[in-house]
């Protein structure tokens, strides 16, 4: 079980004053499931005119998971709590948030040319040295990457690098490329820490739901 490191709220709530009055848990909070662009200026973001409108017309009470559907890469890595379980052949990752299991091919398999667009891509990975680095493709561009609404196309590839720290910690390094949305691509890397002896809770998004209201 690993868990994105989370962001001092004191750093959250400088950037970001009104996130204070959502009461997040410290301990959970990490930056970047508000903004994959944190300590940027608006203007500085590496968007195309394309991807800039379709950040404009974002609203977060139509986002997809706002309305229970699943976040994807890398919103779901940073939000909640996630397993892996590896074999010699694939890596399966489970979310506990309301994301599809992800199956990641350790094979180095080529990339689907055409992939059937799906929410969490279809990913192939190999080693080099003590690093697995995963290429993802084949997004349907229904989520955003965050929760400032900055879009994911059907064209974005996503390179992930793991790197185990040591036993505790989890180092990933994310580079989106995006030549719909953006300009160049753009790369967040983040720490993530081993929760032990503990296992993924169920989670029912519908069950007991009432953030929606309040969204807006």
């Amino acid at each position: 079980m690993w868990k994105a490191e989370p962001t001092p709220l004191s750093e959250i709530e400088r950037v970001v004053p009104q996130f204070a009055d959502l009461q997040i848990d410290e301990r959970v909070a990490s930056k970047y499931i508000l903004n994959v662009f944190w300590g940027l200026e608006p203007r500085e973001e590496p968007m195309t005119s394309e991807g800039a409108n379709v950040l404009g017309r974002y609203r977060p009470e139509t986002a997809a998971h706002f309305n229970c559907l699943p976040a994807g890469p890398p919103f779901a890595m940073f939000i909640a709590p996630f397993k892996i379980l590896q074999t010699a052949t694939e890596m399966i990752v489970v979310f506990e948030l309301h994301d599809p299991p992800r199956q990641i091919y350790l094979d180095a398999r080529p990339l689907p040319k055409d992939p059937q667009p799906s929410w969490m891509g279809y990913s192939s990975a190999k080693w080099q040295g003590n690093t697995l680095v995963v290429d993802t493709v084949g997004f349907n561009g229904k989520a955003a990457l965050d929760g400032f609404g900055h879009p994911r196309s059907q064209s974005m590839h996503i390179t992930e690098r793991f790197r185990r720290r040591d036993f505790g910690h989890m180092d990933v390094e994310m580079t989106f490329d995006d030549p719909k949305y953006y300009s160049r691509p753009f790369t967040v890397k983040s720490g993530f820490n081993l929760i032990a002896d503990s296992d993924v809770l169920e989670y029912v998004c519908r069950e007991n739901e009432k953030d929606l209201a309040h969204v807006k």
